[in-house]
């Protein structure tokens, strides 16, 4: 058996390689916050998100004795086939579930689903465990209420980035439980799976400031709730892992679906070339494709049998 990065490379028409190479060879690289004041200068900086037509509602929910905000988008004109729960990303750190709003009004209306997008509480005045505290009581809301809400009890689950990463959690959280039955995907874009700093994709992102603002008073950074690589992951539901072969969280994405595949979960790996991290949210016809790509395989899993 071969093993090279080109083999495993999304099937990406040559045109849409080269816009994107020449986007990213004209824009500058970007960076998060590296200090609690960068991140204050840079949380007052943020416009505002923009508005979705028609709004999203919001709504405060319940579950395991926890009250959590979310962010509800409906298909306009007819019943949802399934629901979505969003994370949104942000380094744990900053961004917040309004901003996902145009995008998850376009995946409601396109998919015909309900997407609910959790405004989970962030670092660093919120650290571990208070967001995946908070992801978990809103899956675990759609577990109890999704049915009798939204017409549908098919859950699928995801995120970008921290988003990726919460929405793992998320499901070892669940499974623990014995309450994933009900979710049929997690679509998984660049997560942070490791940031523990005791392997080599982990040391690459050992000094980030979001890892310290988000669990820098934990010991051990190896627990699975804050590392999923980490966990004993089996008993998933079917997985898709996207990621640009530019991120410097390749090699992390690589050891996940590894290790998910090992424990015999149904894993699909899309690495997209010459992308970096966040590529999705970028304007490029590779990033369209890639999303298209996403909306395709959810879809396949919360259409109605």
């Amino acid at each position: 058996m071969r093993f090279a990065l080109d083999y495993l490379l999304a099937d990406v028409p040559a045109e849409q390689v080269e816009e994107a190479r020449g986007f990213y060879t004209s824009r500058a690289a970007g960076r998060g916050p590296r200090t609690p004041e960068e991140l204050r200068e840079v949380r007052a900086r943020r416009s505002a998100p923009s508005p979705a037509d028609p709004p999203a509602i919001e709504e405060m929910v319940e579950a395991a004795g926890a009250h959590v905000p979310v962010r509800i988008s409906t298909p306009t004109g007819g019943r949802a086939r399934g629901v979505y729960l969003d994370i949104h990303g942000g380094g744990f750190y900053m961004d917040s579930a309004a901003r996902d709003d145009v995008r998850n009004r376009e995946l409601a209306d396109a998919l015909r689903i309900a997407v609910v997008s959790v405004d989970y509480r962030l670092a660093p005045e919120h650290p571990w465990p208070a967001a995946p505290d908070d992801c978990e009581a809103a899956a675990l809301w759609l577990v109890e209420h999704a049915d009798a809400r939204f017409g549908s009890s098919r859950l699928a689950i995801g995120g970008r980035s921290a988003g990726a990463t919460l929405a793992m959690a998320t499901l070892l959280r669940l499974r623990d439980r014995g309450a994933v039955d009900g979710f049929t995907g997690a679509a998984l874009q660049f997560g942070t799976f490791d940031s523990s700093a005791q392997t080599p994709a982990g040391r690459r992102i050992a000094d980030e400031y979001f890892i310290q603002a988000y669990a820098g008073h934990v010991e051990d950074r190896t627990a699975p709730d804050i590392s999923p690589l980490y966990g004993d992951l089996h008993g998933l539901p079917p997985a898709l892992l996207v990621v640009g072969s530019k991120d410097v969280l390749l090699e992390d994405n690589l050891a996940m679906a590894g290790r998910l595949s090992a424990a015999g979960n149904d894993v699909e790996l899309r690495i997209y070339p010459d992308a970096p991290h966040g590529f999705t949210g970028h304007p490029t016809a590779m990033a369209r494709t890639a999303l298209s790509g996403v909306e395709s395989w959810l879809l396949e899993r919360l259409a109605q049998p």
